[in-house]
């Protein structure tokens, strides 16, 4: 097994991050080296890794070293040691107490399941395999957070489609929280195997298809499939996806969440989806140099 390390300046390492997922979207490890610099590493054999020129091309001007090393015997256990658990908390409000959401505690299956005397939390089980989603990255639990805001404040839940739906985490959750039916796309075979395996651990009732967004239609939001009632559209996708998913909408959603962008790229991303479909931006959130939003139909 060979280990892949980028290391980066710190100032502009969210950026190179948004690029290296482009290409090592299983995900990456990140080491904080101090005042200066993040490295960044991503594991598998020769032939699974990226390119020395595409790494180069990614990371551009913020490039300090790129280094490989062969990894030892106990190269899972290091592995395992990167996807921790991740509790993402559900929002409090006194005027709500007839509808309660529960808090999430998103775990890989080797850990232990979270102390819960209350019943105010799901635990959901996710062996992330060569899929991204795990909960860690900021991107995935800002979208879990509005997932849980939207589900604390309008029930009943209607229809869910997680476009990029990697390891089916967001999927999972919906579901969960009362989402049906719940539709995951990927057009990564890997992400599909892994959205279909974690959901049956996790004793949900997720239909996963491939799904090509470039060349496919977007299935409920075109005349052909209609899942009857309201559909929430969640995509954790970088801004040119997102762009492209927008075209392909027919007809709006009732509402979308967007993750996977960047601060600077919340703006653009909104005025696509608000200037043809009229999708409203009820809320954004951010964490670091990540964003996601909230739009809803007028």
């Amino acid at each position: 097994m060979i280990r892949l390390a980028v290391r980066v300046r710190r100032a502009q390492a969210e950026l190179v991050l948004a690029e290296l997922l482009e290409l090592a979207p299983a995900g990456v490890e990140e080491v904080d080296l101090g005042a200066d610099a993040i490295e960044y590493a991503v594991y598998g054999s020769p032939g699974e890794l990226p390119t020395l020129p595409d790494l180069r091309a990614a990371v551009g001007g913020a490039l300090v070293e790129i280094s490989t090393s062969e990894i030892a015997d106990d190269w899972q256990e290091r592995w395992k040691r990167f996807h921790r658990p991740a509790l993402i908390e559900a929002p409090r409000r006194r005027e709500l107490d007839e509808w309660s959401v529960p808090d999430l505690h998103v775990r890989p299956p080797w850990e232990a399941p979270a102390s819960d005397a209350e019943g105010r939390v799901q635990d959901i089980v996710i062996d992330p395999g060569q899929a991204f989603g795990t909960g860690a990255h900021a991107t995935t639990r800002l979208c879990l957070e509005l997932l849980l805001e939207l589900a604390s404040l309008e029930r009943p839940c209607g229809a869910l489609l997680d476009v990029g739906t990697g390891s089916g985490l967001l999927g999972i959750a919906g579901a969960r929280l009362g989402f049906a039916p719940v539709l995951g796309l990927d057009n990564e075979h890997e992400s599909i195997e892994a959205a279909r395996d974690n959901a049956a651990r996790n004793a949900v009732d997720l239909e996963v298809r491939h799904f090509d967004l470039r060349s496919q239609p977007l299935p409920w939001l075109d005349a052909g499939e209609d899942p009857q009632g309201s559909v929430l559209v969640l995509a954790n996708l970088l801004r040119p996806l997102l762009l492209e998913l927008e075209r392909k909408m027919v007809h709006a959603p009732a509402h979308v969440l967007a993750g996977g962008l960047l601060r600077d790229e919340v703006d653009d991303v909104a005025a696509a989806f608000a200037g043809r479909l009229g999708l409203r931006e009820r809320e954004r959130r951010e964490r670091g140099e990540w964003a996601a939003l909230w739009m809803t139909a007028p």
